[in-house]
């Protein structure tokens, strides 16, 4: 989806992380909605800036010490999220 802005996106992988921890399983629900490399660069991104931390090999988890709780889900988003 070209439409979702950069910023839109990092929203939307780190409610998606809260949803499905499992990396192989959050790709392939984003792959639906995001391009690989939209999904890898936000995936790199976070945790780079500490707001997601790898727990193992293949498990993601939103670093809620460092970024207190989720950022607020942008209307536009929520169906998306709901569906995955």
């Amino acid at each position: 989806m070209e439409n979702i802005s950069a910023s839109d996106k990092l929203i939307l992988l780190q409610h998606a992380i809260s949803k499905y921890e499992n990396e192989n399983i959050l790709v392939e629900k984003l792959k639906t909605v995001l391009e690989q490399k939209d999904i890898d660069r936000g995936i790199a991104t976070l945790i780079a800036t500490q707001q997601v931390r790898r727990i193992g090999p293949d498990i993601l988890q939103n670093n809620m010490s460092h970024i207190g709780e989720l950022p607020d889900l942008p209307p536009a988003l929520k169906p998306i999220i709901d569906t995955l």
